[in-house]
């Protein structure tokens, strides 16, 4: 008869650590979470200490009764949900339901699911750290007294359905000042002067000054009458400037680098990641060694990894690349101020089996993000890679021109791994071998004319970034706030890249008006960090609550009031009249985003949809109306005329004032595909027609 009962959070990883443990082990799963706040009520006691009221979650009352079953048959209990808050939370929340079996229950953790690390876990158990689930409780409550509060001020001045977060409104936020900066952005023109022998222009005599990020801020007559002069003048080689430089590798993955390099390397939304990284975690079948995980928790922030797992990867660069590659000692990197280092960094559990030895038992995309983190933990422990750089500075009379470049010459650790946004650095640039007072001869002297850029859009990588740069949310919400703040409509994802939708627009600027610290990134930061406290034990849950909620109730009160002044302020005038009374037309924010409504209101109630021409007529036979840019309820981008609800012709395909060549019909269509889980689009011009297959 089993001596233990051992109830973890999911199916997969019960049914690996059931085949570790044995016949003397019971090992269940409570598939998640068993108890939260009530769904239709706020379910927080604010006048009782923010007393939380905690109710089954519905379809888990089976769960509850089946585990309660199974804990009469055993001594022992063992709670063994993943080594977090919310893991924590889980196996307070079962305790509270097992408890009245009135057996023993332990709390047992563990950072990878693999039989030596769940045997040492079962050998030493220990108990539920209350810290870490007053931390949880702290968030979930917090969490909902913003929601359930400021969502239904938002239903009345926007919509139904619509919702506010403690993090995802500072997501939308910040996706909604980087397009602010991109539409308020001026761009600048500036020239350079290149020459064929390489150098481009550093320096006009000693005004150093005049240079700038972009080059020289002069105009295009300015930079042919420097070219002219600068073309008189004898080259010479005026210094030449050797260095060895050394480049180090990056620490293994963390959770919010993970996600970054999975996006930019395998083009997996952050979403897809975590969830390949849970497959990976809980464990595979590998053969007849069975169901094994392959990688260590991937909800960390700590960089720090565990000895045997550094000696198992020196002894696979040993063996594998030679001594020329293996540090004197093993790298160990310094984990970020303020980051949570009771787990180790995301690693492979078995470092000396290469991807190679697993692939036949794992899919595609497993198989892409195990390789992804084996490489960069192995690559983590290796030698810098070491390049020869030269500098060549070249004087032309009162002009100073300058060349760079490296040549690589002992591969490091870049012969397993190199982080993508540092691949491009300007290596492997072969200057000519010269010396200082050579002559050189010019070919040509070519004036280039350039154009500053605005700041790019984020993509799901750069953001996770930026969230994490501002200590916005922690490893375990990255995935969900992205993926929340696109199916709330406030964001959509063109060609890979975020952008705020109307609705996001106007629900960011009722926010900042109506609940300005909800909205801080700063004050978001603080209460992050405040949760971080209480989980160390060092401040009380209902404390932090105490101190937030005043404020927060009066901002309540004047909210509806402040948003409705934010929402009038946000009107335009435009040129168009109104063809019911003649009055010019205002654009206004609705539930949908912008449209245009009559400046008598309510006296005259005519409204229009407002559309962004995009040059083409309607197809339409008989129709005067034109294509513009509209975008549905869920915020994403179509074509309709302007004639609308007349017409009803529309497009999710983008018009391209180009006639086809094959059948003549007026316009083309861009036709955009995307693989299934992945960011990489492709774009291809087609004929509209369906009878037509033209494409390009």
């Amino acid at each position: 008869m089993p001596k233990s009962l051992v109830v973890v959070e999911s199916p997969a990883k019960a049914k690996t650590i059931k085949k570790i443990l044995g016949a003397d082990y019971i090992v269940e799963s409570s598939v998640g979470h068993i108890r939260d706040l009530p769904p239709k009520e706020l379910g927080v006691d604010i006048e009782n200490a923010f007393a939380p009221k905690y109710v089954l979650i519905r379809g888990k009352g089976k769960v509850v009764k089946s585990l309660q079953s199974e804990a009469r048959k055993v001594d022992n209990i063992y709670l063994a949900a993943d080594p977090d808050r919310e893991g924590e939370a889980i196996c307070w929340h079962l305790f509270e339901e097992l408890k009245k079996t009135k057996k023993p229950i332990y709390r047992i953790t563990y950072n990878e699911v693999t039989k030596n690390a769940i045997l040492e876990a079962i050998q030493k158990p220990g108990d539920i750290d209350m810290a870490l689930v007053d931390a949880q409780q702290a968030r979930r409550v917090l969490d909902r007294l913003v929601g359930y509060q400021i969502s239904p001020i938002l239903w009345r001045s926007v919509k139904p359905g619509l919702s506010a977060g403690r993090v995802q409104s500072v997501a939308v936020r910040l996706i909604c000042e980087r397009e602010a900066e991109i539409e308020a952005f001026k761009s600048e023109e500036y020239w350079t002067l290149t020459a064929t022998l390489t150098p481009k222009l550093h320096r006009i005599g000693k005004k150093k000054g005049e240079i700038n990020n972009y080059g020289f801020r002069i105009d295009e007559a300015r930079a042919k009458e420097l070219a002219a002069d600068a073309k008189t003048q004898a080259y010479l080689v005026e210094k030449v400037q050797k260095r060895e430089r050394k480049q180090k590798p990056v620490p293994p993955f963390i959770t919010s680098t993970l996600q970054q390099e999975a996006s930019r390397k395998l083009r997996f939304v952050a979403k897809r990641t975590m969830f390949i990284a849970q497959q990976l975690y809980e464990g595979l079948e590998i053969g007849s060694e069975g169901s094994i995980g392959l990688i260590t928790y991937m909800r960390t922030d700590s960089t720090r990894v565990a000895q045997e797992a550094l000696q198992a990867a020196r002894a696979y660069i040993k063996t594998t690349f030679g001594e020329e590659y293996l540090p004197n000692r093993a790298v160990n990197y310094q984990t970020k101020k303020g980051a949570q280092d009771a787990h180790e960094a995301i690693r492979p559990t078995l470092p000396l089996q290469s991807p190679a030895d697993l692939k036949p038992y794992l899919s595609n995309d497993q198989f892409r993000l195990y390789e992804l983190i084996w490489m960069r933990f192995i690559a983590s422990q290796m030698n810098p890679a070491i390049f020869d750089g030269t500098t060549i500075d070249i004087q032309a009379g009162t002009y100073l021109f300058r060349s760079t470049g490296s040549v690589m010459k002992f591969q490091g650790f870049r012969r397993v791994y190199m982080e993508d946004e540092r691949e491009s650095d300007g290596e492997d640039v072969n200057l000519p071998d010269v010396k200082e007072g050579d002559t050189l001869n010019l070919r040509k002297l070519e004036p280039k004319q350039h154009f500053t850029q605005p700041p790019p859009r984020y993509n799901e990588a750069t953001l996770v970034k930026m969230l994490e740069a501002k200590e916005i949310g922690r490893p375990s919400t990255y995935a969900s706030i992205l993926s929340t703040i696109q199916d709330r409509g406030y964001v959509t994802k063109e060609r890979g890249r975020l952008l705020p939708t109307d609705v996001g627009r106007l629900v960011n600027e009722l926010l900042k008006h109506g609940f300005p610290n909800i909205v801080d990134v700063e004050f978001t930061a603080k209460m992050e960090d405040q949760l971080d406290v209480i989980a160390d034990g060092k401040v009380k849950w209902v404390e932090t609550l105490g101190q937030f909620y005043p404020a927060f109730q009066t901002a309540l009160k004047e909210a509806p009031d402040r948003m409705y002044e934010a929402r009038k302020a946000m009107e335009e005038q435009s040129d168009e009249k109104c063809e019911k009374c003649g009055t010019n037309m205002i654009i206004k924010w609705g539930r949908y985003g912008r449209f245009l409504g009559c400046a008598n209101y309510p006296e005259c109630q005519n409204i229009k949809r407002l559309t962004s021409a995009v040059g083409i007529d309607c197809p339409e036979p008989d129709c005067d109306g034109y294509l513009g840019e509209r975008r549905s309820r869920r915020g994403k981008v179509f074509y309709g005329c302007s004639n609308y609800p007349k017409c009803e012709f529309s497009t999710w395909d983008k018009p391209v004032p180009e006639p086809c060549p094959k059948c003549n019909a007026p316009f083309l269509v861009e036709k955009t595909e995307k693989a299934k889980g992945s960011e990489v689009v492709t774009t291809r011009l087609a004929c509209r027609t369906s009878e037509c297959d033209y494409t390009k």
